[in-house]
């Protein structure tokens, strides 16, 4: 399978992995290590990459933010504007 990238896409996450890191406090660094310690192959670069729609996120990244941020996927993808059942924000 092929993936056609123009450069100018953004993936939807990347806005909403920056919104929710942004509202945590944290840097890019602190969310990547805070990741690893969760089983998951983070960096900063990776986490960079994605905010700024130069990385698409896989579905086990996905999963790993949304269960970080207690956000569903479907926030994270953009479905819905309802951030799941384990967050009031």
């Amino acid at each position: 399978m092929k993936i056609y990238w123009d450069g100018k896409s953004k993936n939807i996450i990347g806005t909403r992995l920056l919104e929710l890191r942004n509202e945590e406090g944290i840097s890019q660094k602190t969310l990547a290590a805070r990741l690893q310690t969760e089983g998951s192959e983070f960096n900063e670069l990776t986490v960079l990459r994605i905010e700024k729609g130069q990385r698409f996120a896989s579905d086990f990244e996905v999963r790993a933010i949304a269960e970080h941020f207690h956000v569903s996927a479907d926030y994270l993808l953009g479905l819905t504007n309802e951030r799941g059942k384990d967050t009031d924000k």
